[in-house]
């Protein structure tokens, strides 16, 4: 990533790393609670609601290349079964660690002697500005990792019939008479042989009479 533009230290994600004082080996610690931002989590199938609080513990260390900084997010995640479709609620707790980078620094923590304009080596890195660095980015891939693609109830859920809709769990017993297609047919075909044959029966009495009487 590039460098971060304008960081408001009035941001709840927003962490000042002054204290650590670039001095190799410092450590912080930090707790902070914060309103959820909007769409934390995978969208449409679970995830931290909008202002619901996060706690968030952190564990700052200075290196020679930035800032490291790891730590625990946690809160209560909401969703929906993807067997019976109920909704449902979980504790969420994921851990996270990054690297925070001095922009006028090299790889080995040494000060650049010129700025270097290097997009592809700046991709996928995340820099302090102005002693400041921007939590979100990273809390937003540490809770996705955490929470479950395919959200359940309950493990053993066994979800809706597929009949009627009907919730399961809600009545182990719930079933329906259901009659093979390819039966039914046969059925019909053997009802139809049966009438067949009685018009023949009705239809040959009279000759038998008629035979009988001569």
């Amino acid at each position: 990533m590039a460098l971060n533009a304008r960081l408001d230290h009035r941001d709840p994600l927003v962490f000042d790393t002054h204290e650590l004082g670039r001095r190799p080996g410092a450590l912080q610690r930090l707790t902070r609670t914060i309103d959820a931002p909007v769409d934390l989590g995978i969208q449409g199938v679970i995830g931290v609601p909008e202002g619901a609080p996060v706690e968030l513990e952190l564990r700052l260390e200075s290196v020679m290349e930035g800032v490291l900084v790891t730590g625990t997010a946690r809160a209560s995640a909401k969703g929906e079964c993807v067997r019976c479709l109920e909704p449902l609620e979980q504790v969420l707790e994921a851990d996270f660690q990054e690297m925070f980078s001095y922009p006028d620094a090299d790889d080995r923590g040494r000060p650049k002697a010129e700025p270097v304009d290097d997009a592809e080596d700046d991709e996928d890195t995340l820099f302090l500005e102005d002693g400041l660095f921007d939590l979100e980015p990273v809390l937003r891939d540490a809770v996705v990792l955490a929470l479950p693609m395919q959200p359940v109830c309950q493990d053993d859920c066994p979800g809706l019939c597929s009949e009627c809709g009907a919730r399961l769990a809600d009545d182990p017993d719930h079933h329906h008479d259901a009659v093979d297609i390819r039966w039914a047919a046969l059925q019909g075909l053997a009802g139809s042989l049966e009438d067949g044959e009685k018009d023949e029966l009705s239809g040959a009495e009279p000759g038998v009479d008629e035979k009988q009487e001569k």
